[in-house]
Formats: structure tokens, C-alpha cells, sequence
């Protein structure tokens, strides 16, 4: 099996949830650690050398937000939050702070294992980067360097989490086309939309019209067509 060797770990205050997680999530082959409080999570996150992250927000000692952020100052490991809020400011806040996806509790344990799966072969460069064949593209203003995933608005770089870089890399290949947020989904976050929040990418959409907004115009890099998707028109 593919993931045999793959280690996960989660981070989760509730015991029972944990365990129940932990159980399901093994027999999918994976090597699963579990930990309590958000300081455990953390020492366990910078030590073991794992393969993905499932992590709570609301945590003992040390919360998922916190976690979230020490984690990616350090690593490049995809990161999941598992969550009981509700609120969008809370889902943007951690997708902010470096987490690749969110689900919000109660969720099916058919689904967060199909988010695991594809979250570490995007990891493992199996998905979006294959899509990118050219080596610079320019949108505009906007330079993409796909070799070394640096992006720049004129002379200035831009700092984007890797979801962020993933989708403006795909959208700047492909310009000139319209994609559904079903799309979008399956492409860039490599899920099936069926049973995906298509939320994902109009959240991270937002965040990424943010940073690389032109102050003096109007016009977003990346255009909506009303009940269609959005796209990024050719040069």
C-alpha cells in the first residue's frame, strides 16, 4: 500500500474522539500517534518526523491556532484543522496561519481519510505540481517562479502558504479559463467534490485577491464569473 509507512498524528484534546480517530485512521494502513493538549502536540509535531497533521483548535495548555503556527515556522507537513467552530473568521484565521484544510465536526471519517490521502501525495509533488510544465509565468504584474514556488508583484515578493502559491500557480497556467469551485477542488486540493465544503476555495480565493490586490485598481487579478467559477484572464 502506498501509505503503509506514512505517520499521522493528531492532536486532540477528547479522548474518546481521538481514539476513535486514531482507530479508524489505522486501518487505512497509516502509523497513527495521538497526543492531548496543544504543547504535547507541538513537542510531537517538531520531533517525529510525521506526515500529516490532524489538529483541534480548542486545546489544553496551548491552542490550535498557536500550534498551527509554531508547526509552520518550522515545517512543511500538511496540516488539517478539526474543528467544532462554526465561525468562517476562525476557519480563515487558521488557513492563515498555515493549515492546508479544515473540517468542521461532526464530519465523515470516509472523507478525512480520503482529505489524508490527498494531502499527502500533493505533499509528495504528485498532483498540482505535475500540472505546471513552464518555469516563469506572468499574469500581469504577477511573476510565478515554479522552480523555486517564489511568487513576486513587480520587484516585491509576495509570502503565500503553499495552498495559496498551489492555486495561483494553477489558475496563471490555465488563464484565460473559467473553473467551477468543484473544479478547482479536485484539481488544486485534489479531493472529490461530492462530498467536499466547496467553501475551501472561496476562502482561499479571498485571502489570495488580498495579497495580490493592486492598490490602484479596481480589478481583481482573479475574476468571478457570476455562476460559473473564477479565472484569471490571459495577458
Amino acid at each position: 500500500m502506498e501509505n503503509t509507512q506514512k505517520k499521522i498524528l493528531i492532536v486532540e484534546d477528547e479522548k474518546n474522539i481521538a481514539e476513535i480517530l486514531k482507530f479508524n485512521i489505522q486501518t487505512a494502513g497509516y502509523s497513527v500517534k495521538a497526543v492531548y493538549d496543544g504543547q504535547s502536540g507541538l513537542d510531537e509535531a517538531l520531533s517525529g518526523g510525521y506526515d500529516l497533521i490532524l489538529l483541534d483548535l480548542m486545546l489544553p495548555v496551548m491552542d490550535g491556532f498557536e500550534v498551527c503556527r509554531r508547526v509552520r515556522e518550522t515545517l512543511d507537513v500538511p496540516i488539517i484543522i478539526l474543528t467544532a467552530r462554526a465561525e468562517e473568521r476562525d476557519k480563515i484565521l487558521g488557513l492563515d496561519l498555515g493549515a492546508d484544510d479544515y473540517m468542521t465536526k461532526p464530519f465523515s471519517i470516509d472523507e478525512l481519510k480520503s482529505r489524508i490521502k490527498a494531502n499527502i501525495r500533493r505533499y509528495s509533488n504528485e498532483l498540482v505540481s505535475n500540472k505546471i510544465a513552464e518555469t516563469i509565468i506572468t499574469v500581469g504584474d504577477i511573476t510565478i517562479d515554479c522552480e523555486s514556488y517564489l511568487v513576486k508583484k513587480g520587484d516585491s515578493p509576495i509570502e503565500l502558504s503553499k495552498k495559496e502559491y498551489e492555486l495561483l500557480a494553477f489558475l496563471a497556467k490555465n488563464a484565460g479559463k473559467v473553473y467551477p469551485r468543484e473544479e478547482l477542488i479536485s484539481a488544486v486540493w485534489g479531493y472529490d467534490p461530492t462530498y467536499s465544503d466547496l467553501r475551501t476555495v472561496d476562502v482561499t480565493i479571498a485571502r489570495l485577491r488580498k495579497k495580490v490586490a493592486d492598490p490602484d485598481s479596481s480589478t481583481n487579478l482573479i475574476q468571478t464569473k457570476h455562476g460559473m467559477g473564477y479565472f484569471i484572464e490571459k495577458n
